[in-house]
């Protein structure tokens, strides 16, 4: 690699892991451990994405690739790989029941908002149930646990006549480090594939990738940015989720197109304030619309 490559990415790898590193000391995990995740996951990555043609992968390859000893490569390469985390399902699960909730026509009231539903229906009535949304939208998992779930985070409660209302938009833990440990891992890896993407893509090919970034605002005006870029921020995501979901073949009857692809589009809000109230970012930019990669 050129050097003036190699040290650019030399700086950008000590920016992302900085405020990485600054989790993982916050939760009492020692760098060896780190390390040691680092490692499984570099012989993880030249196993799967830096295979030859016709060449089955080799401990002597990612010995090569990765610059680790073979003995090395090979206790990481027999040992098995972490479950899937239960936070992530439990996530996806939930979401799921919120975003039908708020998009589907069935689970609406008379102004298309997202309806107050009884938990199950008896005998004598007839209409949409919770139960039946989250059967419908969250496999087999029991009505009783998702609502459990939706209950903790604050994004149902109950009225005074037993039916349930959303009061919030989104899946969003509030408690639990566990499942927020799970959101970061997954959103953060998908924004880092898609800056990778860009990096070797042609123009026409990249994927889309901005920011707007202003380095010398007061603070005074962040309170106000922070709640009109959230409701505008939802408001795009709730518009994609809906048609998002006419097009996926889980949601629908459709049975159409070949292949089966993932898309995710996701927003971010960051501020950061120095101690003396100034921005401490050593130049002065009169601000960026639409910076990428």
């Amino acid at each position: 690699m050129d050097q003036l490559l190699h040290n650019a990415l030399g700086i950008a790898v000590r920016k992302l892991l900085t405020p990485l590193v600054r989790i993982l000391l916050g939760a009492g995990v020692p760098c060896g451990v780190f390390v040691e995740q680092v490692k499984r996951v570099y012989v993880d990555v030249a196993r799967s994405d830096f295979n030859l043609p016709r060449r089955k992968p080799s401990i002597s390859r990612a010995a090569v690739l990765t610059g680790l000893n073979r003995k090395e490569v090979s206790r990481l390469w027999k040992s098995q790989a972490d479950a899937d985390e239960p936070a992530i399902d439990k996530y996806n699960r939930a979401a799921r029941v919120i975003s039908a909730w708020l998009r589907t026509e069935r689970f609406a009231d008379a102004r298309g908002g997202p309806a107050s539903l009884p938990f199950q229906l008896d005998d004598s009535t007839q209409g949409p149930s919770f139960s039946e949304l989250v059967t419908l939208y969250s496999g087999d998992v029991p009505a009783r646990a998702v609502l459990d779930e939706l209950l903790r985070v604050g994004a149902v409660e109950h009225l005074k006549n037993g039916n349930l209302r959303l009061i919030e938009h989104a899946y969003v833990p509030a408690k639990g480090k566990e499942e927020k440990l799970g959101i970061l891992g997954r959103d953060v890896a998908e924004l880092l594939t898609t800056l990778d993407h860009n990096l070797n893509a042609k123009p026409e090919d990249a994927l889309f990738q901005r920011k707007v970034l202003y380095d010398n605002l007061p603070i005074e005006c962040l309170s106000g940015l922070r709640e009109r870029s959230s409701v505008a921020a939802q408001e795009l995501l709730e518009n994609f989720d809906r048609q998002m979901s006419q097009l996926d073949r889980d949601e629908t009857s459709v049975n159409e197109g070949t292949g089966r692809a993932t898309v995710s589009i996701g927003i971010y809000y960051y501020e950061d304030v120095s101690d003396d109230g100034s921005s401490d970012t050593t130049s002065r930019s009169r601000g960026k619309a639409g910076e990428r990669t």
